[in-house]
C-alpha cells in the first residue's frame, strides 16, 4: 500500500498553482508546504484530502529538468469527478492525453481522463464503478 508519492517540477509556483486548481475537482487541497530552508535541499508542497497529504511536488533547477516523465492516477469515486477533474486541470493550463471516458480495453467499468500536467507528466483521474 503506498502511503505518498512525489513529483520533480521546473516551475514549483507555476506546478503548485496547477495541482491546486486541477486537484480541487477531485478534493484535493494544498495542505502542506516547505521552503528549501527547512528541507535542506528544496521547496515542496503536499496535497491530499486533509488532513494529511498523500501528493508532493518537489522543486528542481530548471536545468535538471524532470525527465523522464511519470504518471500518476487518482481514483475517483464517480465517473463524473473523473469529468471534473479533466475540465479543471485543462482549465488550469494541462493539456489533454486522453478526454474522459471509457477504457474497455482495461476493463469493463474504466473510465478515466489523461491530462499532461506543465512538465509533460500524464496526470490521471479514474472511476473504476459500474
Amino acid at each position: 500500500m503506498l502511503d505518498h508519492v512525489g513529483l520533480h517540477v521546473s516551475d514549483f509556483a507555476r506546478a503548485k498553482d496547477f495541482y491546486r486548481q486541477a486537484l480541487a475537482a477531485i478534493g484535493y487541497q494544498l495542505i502542506a508546504e516547505f521552503p528549501s530552508e527547512v528541507t535542506g535541499s528544496t521547496a515542496v508542497a503536499g496535497f491530499g484530502d486533509p488532513p494529511k497529504p498523500d501528493f508532493w511536488i518537489h522543486a528542481v533547477a530548471r536545468a535538471a529538468r524532470t525527465a523522464p516523465v511519470a504518471h500518476i492516477a487518482f481514483r475517483v469515486p464517480t465517473k463524473k469527478l473523473v469529468d471534473e477533474f479533466h475540465a479543471a486541470a485543462i482549465a488550469a493550463g494541462g493539456r489533454d492525453n486522453g478526454a474522459p471516458g471509457p477504457r474497455p480495453h482495461y476493463h469493463a467499468d474504466y473510465y478515466g481522463a489523461f491530462v499532461l500536467d506543465p512538465d509533460g507528466h500524464n496526470i490521471e483521474a479514474v472511476c473504476h464503478e459500474g
